[in-house]
């Protein structure tokens, strides 16, 4: 399902117009990209946990040349599926 097919399947299930159903999502992916990008855990109970987390720096391997390379620390961000998602997901 790309973002289109999600806006329709919004404004379709709530009884929206697919104007209104766009604004809703993409206020709603904003404000989880703020608060993520604040470091804030977001936890959207029966649905999933998103966290940002840390991976330290580490030593990688060009597959092209096979040398050795230093990839620097970064942010990534973590979602964990919650119980009500996962079982229906199974």
């Amino acid at each position: 399902m790309n973002k289109t097919e999600l806006i329709n399947a919004i404004a379709e299930k709530a009884g929206l117009t697919k104007v209104d159903a766009k604004n809703a999502l993409e206020a709603c992916l904003e404000t989880i990209t703020d608060a993520l990008a604040k470091d804030e855990k977001i936890a959207l109970i029966g649905f999933g946990t998103f966290a940002v987390a840390e991976k330290g720096a580490r030593t990688g391997i060009n597959p092209r040349t096979k040398e050795k390379i230093e990839i620097a620390a970064r942010k990534t961000v973590k979602f964990k599926a919650g119980a009500e998602l996962a079982d229906k997901v199974k």
